[in-house]
């Protein structure tokens, strides 16, 4: 019964994230003909915004306090404790299912476009509580970043995707300057220099990721979650996504979803492994939790569970 039911399950999961994809192409298309300035008759709303923002001085910059996430009632994933350091890269890995994609979406409050989502415990940025009740969802996805595993560029040309951002927040500065600088951090420059007017899904499944992160780096995120953003390419575009990742930080504070164990020891500084505790009782609760947190190096090589231990020696998930 364990096995019929597995590929229901995956087809759940899947296309959650296809509609949490999807409704967060659609928000951010939804707000490309408002003007970068409030009107007059906004200026409190603005006002307040400034308000409640964090300082950037802080830190940790994303912290877990207890937090889990549920739909329908159903726990997803529960009590996650952990902080995310400045200007570092935490990997988050574990098996399938096991809730690492919902965690990550509190973050930027994607999981608010998820009918029946539930969002428990405490999610800050910057000490700031991101589900308090003056904080605005939009303004937060546009400080902390995200990258999906399905490339997700609009229908649009090259320079008008990295130029969106810019555009709609009213940047100031050379548009032209930062289309440049956003596709040279993201390691795109070269290849498409000649042909930034073509449309953007005419490029390959590589170079159309790294667009997507160009666009989410051009409006200099502090924060850029990637929900594991290489699983579908190649070893040579895998490659040049993680070294931009080492590229952009400290600048950036990365967080990243993947499957591929060789991946969050080359990239990560540190580690959350979070799983299914099958320990638990028979209480029937398939929820995820977080069963270690610490420096990747001791993770991999010095683990403090004998759980962590057998899944990143290939004995366990």
């Amino acid at each position: 019964m364990e096995h019929a039911a597995a590929p229901d399950a995956a087809k759940v999961r899947a296309d959650c994230d296809e509609s949490v994809r999807g409704s967060c192409t659609e928000e951010l298309l939804a707000h490309a003909e408002q003007p970068a300035e409030p009107e007059a008759s906004d200026s409190q709303l603005a006002e307040e915004r400034r308000d409640w923002w964090p300082n950037f001085g802080n830190d940790p910059v994303a912290e877990f306090d207890g937090a889990g996430v549920s739909y329908d009632g159903v726990p997803a994933i529960r009590d996650v404790s952990f902080a995310a350091p400045a200007g570092s890269i935490v990997a988050l890995i574990g098996p399938s299912g096991s809730g690492k994609s919902s965690l990550i979406r509190c973050l930027d409050r994607l999981n608010d476009l998820v009918p029946g989502a539930q969002v428990d415990g405490g999610v800050l940025y910057r000490g700031i509580d991101l589900y308090g009740p003056r904080v605005d969802p939009v303004e937060v996805r546009r400080r902390i970043g995200m990258v999906f595993q399905a490339p997700n560029p609009f229908p649009k040309s090259i320079y008008d995707n990295v130029a969106f951002g810019p555009r709609i927040l009213g940047l100031h500065g050379d548009l032209d300057e930062i289309v440049e600088g956003a596709l040279q951090r993201a390691a795109l420059w070269d290849e498409v220099r000649d042909r930034l007017h073509e449309n953007a899904w005419g490029l390959s499944g590589g170079q159309q990721q790294r667009l997507v992160i160009a666009r989410a780096l051009a409006i200099d995120p502090d924060v850029l979650l990637m929900d594991e953003p290489a699983s579908a390419l190649d070893p040579i575009s895998t490659s040049k996504i993680e070294d931009l990742m080492r590229e952009i930080t400290p600048e950036v504070t990365i967080v990243i979803v993947t499957h591929n164990l060789q991946q969050a020891g080359r990239v990560s500084d540190f580690t959350a492994f979070i799983s299914v505790d099958l320990e638990e009782g028979g209480s029937g609760d398939q929820a995820g939790r977080l069963i270690e947190f610490g420096p990747t190096e001791k993770i991999f090589n010095q683990p403090s569970d004998e759980r962590t231990e057998a899944y990143v020696s290939g004995r366990f998930g």
